[in-house]
C-alpha cells in the first residue's frame, strides 16, 4: 500500500516553515495522542504516521532529499534515516520528540500503547504564570532574573497507598455489551484521578491532597532579544501534585518591555532623536551617543541637515530567533532657536540673502519619503 505524502500527513504545502512544521506535528500528535485516544488502533496509526512525517520533514537534509525523490529515498539498505517502514515504537517516538508536547501529557509509556496492557498515567501538577518586565538593556544582552513564587509542594511526611479501586493503574475498566458483542474501554480511575495512588496519612497544616504552600526563589534565564508578550517556560517550576510518581506543573514566565525614556523599539532595530543646535549642523561637531549596549561617538559633519538619518549597524536588538542583529538608527533634528537677541536676529536679517544661507538641495539628498521607505527596507 502506498504511502501518504508527507506533507499531506501534517496538512501544510512544501513552502512551509520550520516552525509551521513542528506547529502541524504538534497539533496532530495531540489529536491522536493516545492519552486521548486509548485502545485505538487508528489513532495509533495515524500518531505514528504524523511522527514519521515530522521526522523527514523537519531534518534539512532528509526533506531535502525527500522532496527530490519522494519515499523512494528511504526505500531499501541504502535509504537510512526513516522509520523503517513504520517500525519506531511509542517509547521510542517520545523519546525522540518528547519536547514537541511541552509535558502536556503524561510523557512516556508505562505499559505499552497498543499491547492490551495497562498504564499508570503519571499526574501533573499544574502551571503557575508570571510577569517579569525587562529594561533594553537587559533585552540587549539577555539577562538571569531570580524570581521568589508561591507553589505547592507535597508535604514531609505525607505517605501513599496504591489505590484499592484501579490498583494502581489509574484507569478503570468497563465492560458494556452492544449488538456487536462485549466492549471494554478504558476511563480515568474517580477516586485517585489517574495517579494510582491515594493519601494514607498527611501531616498537620497540608491540603486535603497533602500539599503545602512554598516560597522558592526560581532563577529564569532569559535569552537576549525577546519580545513584549513572549511566554517563556521554566519546566517542573509550578505546583506540585500529590503521588510519588507525578511531575510538577511548569512556570509560565509572560514577558513585559519597560518603555525607555529616549528610545524607541521597532522590531531589532532601535531609534534615537538626535537634537543639534544650528552651529553644530552648520561647523559640524562630535556627539556621545548612549546605545543599549554602551557608548559610542559619532561624526556629525559640516552642513548636516534636518532629517538626515545616520545608521549603525549592528548596534540594535539581536533577533530572537537568530537572524542577526538590527541596528541603531539616529535621527538628526536641527534645533531653530525660537527666541534672539538683537545682536543675533542682526546677523540672520544679513544672512536672509546670502547665497550659503539659500536652500539648494542636491538630487542625491533624498526626500522625507525616501527616508522612510529606506528605514523600513
Amino acid at each position: 500500500m502506498a504511502k501518504q505524502d508527507y506533507y499531506e500527513t501534517l496538512g501544510i504545502n512544501k513552502s512551509a516553515s520550520a516552525a509551521e512544521i513542528k506547529k502541524a506535528y504538534r497539533k496532530m500528535a495531540i489529536k491522536y495522542h493516545p492519552d486521548k485516544n486509548p485502545d485505538d488502533a487508528t489513532a495509533e496509526a495515524k500518531f505514528k504516521e504524523a511522527a514519521e512525517a515530522y521526522e523527514i520533514l523537519s531534518d534539512d537534509n532528509k526533506k531535502a532529499r525527500y522532496d527530490q525523490y519522494g519515499h523512494a529515498a528511504f526505500d531499501g539498505p541504502q535509504g537510512g534515516g526513516g522509520f523503517g517502514g513504520g517500525g519506531m515504537n511509542m517509547e521510542d517516538i517520545f523519546s525522540q520528540f518528547g519536547d514537541i508536547f511541552g509535558g502536556g501529557f503524561g510523557g512516556g509509556f508505562g505499559g505499552g500503547f497498543g499491547g492490551g496492557g495497562q498504564r499508570q498515567a503519571r499526574v501533573k501538577g499544574s502551571n503557575m504564570r508570571i510577569r517579569v518586565k525587562l529594561t533594553l538593556e537587559e533585552i540587549a544582552k539577555g539577562v538571569e532574573k531570580k524570581v521568589k513564587v508561591r507553589r505547592k509542594v507535597q508535604a514531609d511526611g505525607v505517605s501513599y497507598k496504591t489505590c484499592s479501586t484501579c490498583n494502581g493503574s489509574g484507569q478503570q475498566m468497563r465492560v458494556t455489551n452492544t449488538i456487536l458483542g462485549r466492549m471494554q474501554t478504558a476511563t480515568t480511575c474517580g477516586t485517585c484521578q489517574g495517579a494510582g495512588e491515594t493519601i494514607s496519612s498527611k501531616p498537620n497544616g497540608s491540603d486535603a491532597q497533602g500539599l503545602i504552600v512554598k516560597e522558592e526563589t526560581v532563577s529564569i534565564n532569559i535569552p537576549a532579544g525577546v519580545t513584549e508578550g513572549v511566554q517563556l517556560k521554566v519546566g517542573g517550576k509550578g505546583n506540585e501534585a500529590p503521588g510519588k510518581n507525578s511531575i510538577s506543573g511548569d512556570l509560565l514566565v509572560l514577558i513585559e518591555e519597560i518603555q525607555h525614556d529616549t528610545l524607541k523599539r521597532e522590531g531589532t532595530n532601535i531609534h534615537y532623536d538626535l537634537y543639534i543646535n544650528l552651529s553644530e549642523a552648520v561647523l559640524g561637531d562630535t556627539k556621545e551617543i548612549e546605545t543599549v549596549t554602551g557608548k559610542v561617538k559619532i561624526k556629525i559633519e559640516a552642513g548636516t541637515q534636518s532629517g538626515k538619518i545616520l545608521r549603525l549597524k549592528g548596534k540594535g536588538l539581536p533577533s530572537i530567533e537568530r537572524y542577526g542583529t538590527g541596528d541603531f538608527l539616529i535621527h538628526i533634528n536641527v534645533w531653530t532657536p525660537q527666541e534672539l537677541t538683537k545682536e543675533q536676529r542682526q546677523f540672520f536679517d544679513k544672512m536672509k540673502d546670502d547665497e550659503n544661507f539659500a536652500p539648494s538641495p542636491k538630487k542625491s539628498d533624498k526626500s522625507f519619503f525616501e527616508k522612510v521607505k529606506d528605514m523600513f527596507s
